[in-house]
């Protein structure tokens, strides 16, 4: 029987880049070759799609984050599908593992459903919608969601609403890993805050901090049924004032752990809430849903990425590993749940 050909696609246009390429390397290192076969598609931060060889080693090393080499085999996407050195490359399924804008937020989906090909993850509405928090979060609220208090803003000339009062978060609106973030304590440092978040996106939204635990959640369609995790609690080095990039990728500060000391029921009603989050936005496959357990005992929603970070030490699949289900085994779960949905436009 013939494998299942699967385009691990990584790297691309935004600021998290090289953090898909280590998600990359860990799907290569993982994915069960007696079932699939993989061929492995990096997109240049210039934008080109390349054929790169598959014993291709995206690792940090020294701190040193990896990218997709400049120049290669092109990759052409036509009405026949993905074209290279001018064969056809006969892509049964495609595991976008993109983070960030071009990635995460429904373009790559898009590509991929007007040339009909299959892939793992949301569609392109539940893409775009979770990519961009100041549309997820009204979402999330209609959906009897609690979210923290916040507004949008386009550029430093703002009024800041009477509601919101220091520490405050600025960030991007379609950021993710952190990137652009900032924790702003005191009215004098929110101007330059929201000039460095405007370096990432064109719209920035300005939240109400909320004192309390991160607390995250994943969830995973598989065999038709809806899997929830346990929830993890993100503990992070005292020197760090937030869970930033460096935190998250660059010197092993955070660690997951799996608390036992959350008040009787909340666990449960995290995992309804991620759940209500994660068929509000309408996505497909997996998703990790970020939480804050505040300090007065609320639950409320910070977002839902929809392409988690995918490392095998990465959040999600350890949440998943919680449910007794390994790494090798999640690769293997998301490509049939994709192969198994009907490839609409629809979507």
């Amino acid at each position: 029987m013939s494998k299942t050909r699967i385009a691990i696609i990584c790297g691309g246009k935004s600021s998290e880049h090289e953090i898909s390429c280590v998600s990359a390397n860990g799907v290569l290192g993982s994915i069960d070759r007696s079932k699939f076969e993989p061929i492995l598609i990096g997109i240049t931060k210039s934008g080109k799609w390349l054929l790169l060889p598959a014993d291709t080693s995206f690792i940090i090393q020294n701190g040193a984050l990896p990218t997709v080499p400049e120049s290669g085999i092109e990759v052409s996407v036509t009405s026949q599908g993905l074209i290279s050195g001018g064969k056809n490359l006969a892509i049964d399924i495609a595991f976008p593992i993109l983070h960030g804008p071009y990635g995460e937020d429904g373009t790559i989906q898009g590509v991929l459903e007007m040339v009909g090909i299959k892939y793992v993850g949301s569609g392109v509405l539940a893409s775009a919608v979770c990519m961009d928090k100041s549309y997820a979060k009204p979402i999330f609220a209609s959906a009897g969601l609690k979210i923290a208090a916040g507004t949008v803003v386009t550029s430093t000339k703002f009024d800041l609403p009477s509601n919101l009062t220091y520490p405050l978060f600025v960030k991007p609106a379609r950021s993710g890993s952190s990137r652009g973030t900032t924790k702003v304590k005191q009215e004098s440092e929110l101007k330059s805050a929201v000039e460095f978040a405007l370096s990432f996106d064109t719209k920035v939204i300005i939240e109400q901090a909320v004192v309390g635990r991160e607390i995250e959640c994943a969830v995973l369609q598989a065999d038709g049924k809806t899997i929830v995790s346990d929830v993890g609690q993100i503990v992070i080095s005292e020197k760090y004032e937030f869970y930033d990039f460096q935190a998250k990728y660059l010197d092993d500060s955070m660690k997951l752990v799996f608390p036992n000391d959350l008040p009787a029921g909340v666990e449960g009603k995290i995992q309804a809430a991620a759940l209500t989050a994660f068929g509000a936005a309408g996505c497909e496959g997996l998703a990790r849903v970020d939480f804050f357990y505040s300090n007065e005992g609320e639950i409320v929603i910070n977002e839902i990425n929809t392409m988690p970070g995918f490392t095998p030490t990465s959040v999600y699949p350890k949440l998943i590993e919680k449910s007794g289900i390994s790494y090798q085994q999640l690769i293997t779960n998301l490509i049939e749940s994709a192969k198994n949905r009907s490839a609409s436009v629809t979507r």
